[in-house]
């Protein structure tokens, strides 16, 4: 296990999420569309500083990164890029369900961050149980692998096939779940998740809002951790790919969550690279995809999307 690289990693994770709640975002405000594009570019800019890091430490086997993978540094670079876009990409759709259950919950937008930060808190340590978990059933039960492609075909067509469909927060099985075994108060209280009335504790409507985030991310992960196996099986660049797409995502909700619905077109894009890395699991043993094809394929239908959606909304 090397120490020093994932130590190293979860600091600097837990040193910018600190930073960002205890000083940025200390007081609740509304965060403005210029607030969040920053942040955003703020993680991009990571992450992709972070792809020489790998680069580096593969290259060098740098406490043994790569040995039992195989792994130089240019590949392993390659597939962290993969990683993080596919996961990128797949979690854009989790905006739009966010903006959904926000509205629903009728949660303001000086309380929005808050829950987003919690719930994708909460999300990183459950990403890393399911990399963990399915990293370690992958090596015992290699045909999983099939199973997790023929997953990925699966819902990718369940999603064209549901490409018009918005998400019922009411009909919801965990907001009705929540609501009858948990006391919950009818009312907002400022940033409380619990409070204490009469001598009795209760959740707010804020913490419903935060048990549906978190219910929605790890729906949408059984889709994007699979799909990110189907790029690399190595733990640290599965993780590292994982966490940092994520951190990004709730200042790409602020970003995006106005706009969203007019990339009509991105929706088919991701329904193609589920597809792509779907296939490319099933057919592993007979058709080898190297990691810079996988990688132009799979940026070239999302951007593809992007701009289709673009180039079609123009007045």
């Amino acid at each position: 296990m090397p120490l020093v690289s994932w130590s190293g990693f979860l600091a600097l994770i837990f040193f910018f999420l600190i930073l960002d709640l205890g000083v940025f975002n200390k007081n609740p405000h509304r965060i403005s569309a210029r607030e969040a594009l920053a942040w955003t570019a703020v993680w991009v800019v990571l992450s992709l500083l972070f792809s020489v890091a790998i680069y580096f430490g593969y290259e060098n086997h740098f406490e043994g990164l790569g040995v039992k993978s195989g792994l130089d540094g240019k590949t392993a670079a390659i597939e962290y890029l993969t990683a993080y876009i596919i996961e990128k990409a797949l979690s854009l759709d989790n905006i739009f369900v966010m903006a959904v259950i926000f509205t629903y919950m009728k949660v303001p937008d000086e309380l929005q961050h808050r829950v987003l930060y919690w719930g994708i808190l909460g999300a990183l340590v459950m990403r890393g149980i399911m990399i963990l978990a399915g990293l370690a059933l992958i090596r015992r039960f290699d045909w999983l692998l099939y199973v997790f492609g023929a997953i990925l075909i699966v819902s990718g067509l369940k999603m064209l096939k549901n490409k018009d469909d918005d998400p019922h927060v009411g009909e919801s099985a965990i907001l009705r779940l929540t609501k009858r075994y948990l006391p919950v108060s009818p009312t907002l209280h400022g940033q409380a998740f619990v409070i204490r009335e009469k001598g009795k504790l209760l959740f707010t409507p804020l913490f419903v809002t935060l048990v549906l985030i978190e219910t929605t991310d790890v729906v949408f992960a059984l889709d994007s951790v699979p799909a990110v196996f189907s790029v690399t099986t190595d733990s640290y660049v599965v993780f590292t790919s994982n966490v940092l797409a994520i951190l990004g995502l709730r200042s790409l909700y602020f970003a995006l969550a106005a706009i969203i619905g007019k990339f009509k077109y991105l929706q088919q894009a991701l329904v193609l690279v589920l597809l792509f890395v779907g296939s490319k699991m099933l057919l592993a043993d007979f058709i080898h995809v190297p990691p810079p094809i996988s990688l132009a394929v799979i940026g070239g239908l999302i951007g593809g999307g992007v701009l289709v959606s673009w180039w079609r909304a123009r007045p």
